[in-house]
């Protein structure tokens, strides 16, 4: 039989008058040749404000309008909303089409495959995520057990041990090595701290228990042991496109490189200035090194500003030029005009509040300026705490970003707790913070009974008979009957029935019962969006809400007009109008803990980056030359001003004006 090939053209060589959108006209040049090429190894180093998800939008409706399947292409981001925003854009732009491309984070992909393949390895598909205060609970329990908390030995908290393991793992470090290098007061522990993590990943394997760092652990073994899973992804997924990819840890760069194994159609989109997340685990070096892991790698720079003008990224490009190691790049606007930034060195700490509270109401009262397109920045939530209190004396409204997570909130711990034994009932610490709950049940009583649960075909029939006759017997029994009652309904059903029984427990344990029970309506109306419980419980895990009702005041009217103050790290992704940066002393900015630390000194130079780039308009850089923080003495500004050029800043002095009662000005 004859063989007739057919001559498909690449989808990166349609002639463009096929297109429905008008590419050329609507990016630059360098945005152009990013959504223009598809295929090998792509690395985009976007300098801040450069339109980085505008081409990445753009990217992905002409390789869709170019005939690349949708679901060929894999979109990995660092939160869900990042990825939906870019695939609805995409939609907007072409048509439905954008929205079957596969988009999310790397956890909320590691768990899609990991419920599908993940039998390979020895997990089912019902296993439980774990957050943060879920994992310290376990860590909590197995110092119970094995009797470390011994009075009078100096051993950590749950909370720091947790810490220690974390790190651990992304940063592919031994326990000792950590504890050596971050937590050496506790050196003498190494050997019962060690023997304690590798209980604590035991523990969590026989409960079928996945914490966050899990998630990726198990996908990049599933990967690298698997070469029948990780061809089948490599040839479903032949584009692969990961943004932020400077905040990856080695671990997510090395799941890429395995997802990649049947092709090199990687575009790695990322700023290395922009990587202030060290203490997650992130590696900037996974940035610069990736051309090494993709030889043949073709670069391509954004440098173009569309947020800033001119004199702002003057500023900008001096800080980064400090930096010792990047791609060299220099930011640069079309923009026309634009002030020179202010630098204000102040008296002390006093002063400096008082100079920021009065520039931010002259700006708003007289240059009017919403407060809402204004922010102050800082390293360090404290370094904020005079300033709220002369925020407060001036009227000036304000919001600080920050605060406990929705999830996180105790009250809805204890609900998902009833909902996460009824999709895995060997889920342990969920067991013992319901049986908590109850009227003398403590935490011996609580462990009986839940050695009992784990080896019982029914756990939630036998709750309900509870046999014992106890006088907590009857609230017990009530506990298992409504879990029995609620197994079969959907989430909100669920939700709703939890929240009667739950009722009187939530009066008897929190004071402030009524200002919780509205987080509790708002979980109800969340999870009328899921049919699944066991998909409602995972993006609650993954992709949880925010705020909470009990938490520090947060924007809750988009209408409001509020003063943003916000750490750096809360920061980087916005952008106002005008932005005051405090505190820009060493031993602050710089953090004093980063002095003798040459890699933590580069990332507190990057915060300054991304905390300069937030600026549009205006950009104001503060410092008090006299702090008491560590008693009095005369500090100096922090080493990073000194890269700067002094022609690129606008110098202010500050001298106190006195305003008599008859309107009369007296000069000091």
């Amino acid at each position: 039989m004859k063989k007739y090939a057919l001559k498909i053209p690449r989808a990166d060589q349609v002639r463009s008058d096929h297109f429905s959108l008008d590419y050329d006209a609507e990016l630059n040049e360098a945005q152009l040749q990013v959504v223009k090429t598809f295929y090998g190894p792509i690395l985009v180093v976007a300098g801040a404000g450069s339109g980085k998800t505008r081409t990445l939008t753009y990217r992905v409706a002409r390789m869709v309008e170019s005939g690349i399947a949708p679901e060929a292409i894999l979109l990995l981001t660092f939160t869900r909303k990042a990825s939906q925003e870019m695939l609805r854009r995409a939609a907007a732009l072409l048509d439905t089409r954008c929205e079957h491309v596969a988009g999310g984070t790397f956890h909320s992909f590691s768990n899609m495959i990991l419920r599908r393949y993940g039998r390979a390895i020895g997990l089912d598909s019902t296993f439980t995520i774990l957050d943060q205060g879920d994992a310290e609970d376990v860590i909590g329990i197995l110092l119970d057990q094995i009797g470390f908390k011994k009075q009078g030995r100096s051993f950590p908290k749950k909370g720091t041990i947790h810490a220690m393991f974390t790190k651990a793992v992304n940063k592919e470090f031994s326990i000792d090595t950590v504890i050596a290098k971050y937590y050496s007061t506790y050196f003498q522990e190494i050997e019962e701290l060690t023997k304690l993590h590798a209980l604590f990943c035991q523990y969590k394997f026989e409960h079928q228990l996945l914490d966050y760092d899990d998630l990726l652990v198990y996908l990049q073994r599933l990967l690298e042991q698997h070469q029948d899973v990780r061809q089948h992804l490599s040839d479903l997924y032949q584009f692969i496109m990961v943004d932020e990819y400077q905040d990856t840890n080695k671990i997510q760069a090395r799941i890429v490189r395995l997802l990649a194994a049947t092709h090199d159609n990687v575009m790695a989109v990322g700023d290395e200035a922009q990587s202030i997340y060290a203490f997650r685990g992130a590696n900037y070096r996974n940035i610069l090194e990736f051309p090494e892991q993709f030889p043949g790698t073709t670069i391509i720079k954004l440098e173009e500003n569309f947020r800033s003008v001119q004199p702002i990224l003057n500023v900008t490009n001096d800080v980064i030029k400090q930096a010792r190691e990047s791609f060299q790049k220099r930011l640069y606007t079309r923009q026309i005009g634009g002030t020179r930034p202010i630098l204000v060195p102040t008296l002390n700490e006093r002063q400096q509040s008082q100079f920021v509270a009065q520039r931010i109401l002259e700006l708003w009262q007289e240059e009017g300026i919403p407060l809402a397109k204004m922010a102050v920045l800082f390293r360090s939530s404290f370094h904020a705490f005079d300033l709220e209190l002369e925020l407060n004396r001036r009227n000036i409204p304000f919001v600080k970003v920050g605060g406990v997570k929705f999830i996180e909130a105790a009250h809805i711990k204890d609900i998902l707790a009833h909902l996460r034994v009824l999709v895995n009932p060997l889920d342990e610490i969920s067991w013992r913070r319901m049986l908590l709950l109850l009227d003398g049940v403590g935490p011996k009583t609580a462990a009986m009974i839940i050695q009992q649960l784990l080896v019982e075909q029914n756990p939630f029939a036998w709750l309900s008979e509870y046999p014992k006759k106890t006088k907590y017997r009857l609230d017990v029994q009530r506990l298992g009957s409504t879990l029995l009652t609620i197994l079969p309904l959907p989430p909100a059903e669920q939700v709703r029935m939890l929240r009667e029984y739950y009722a009187p427990i939530l009066k008897n344990h929190y004071d402030d019962f009524a200002k919780r029970e509205p987080d509790l309506e708002q979980l109800n109306i969340i999870t009328e969006q899921f049919t699944s419980l066991e998909k409602f419980l995972t993006e609650m895990t993954l992709e949880p809400p925010n705020r909470s009702v009990d938490n520090m005041a947060q924007v809750e009217d988009q209408d409001e007009d509020l003063l943003v103050l916000s750490t750096i790290h809360s920061a980087k992704g916005l952008e106002w109008q005008s932005v005051f940066v405090i505190w820009l002393a060493e031993g602050r900015f710089p953090s004093m803990y980063s002095l003798d630390d040459d890699e933590a000194l580069e990332e507190e130079l990057r915060l300054l980056y991304v905390a300069t780039t937030r600026a549009m308009q205006h950009l104001y850089l503060t410092y008090p030359v006299y702090d008491n923080k560590w008693g009095n003495y005369f500090g100096r500004p922090s080493r990073f001003l000194e890269g700067i050029s002094r022609k690129n800043l606008e110098q202010w002095s500050l001298f106190e004006e006195d305003i008599e009662e008859d309107g009369e000005e007296e000069f000091a």
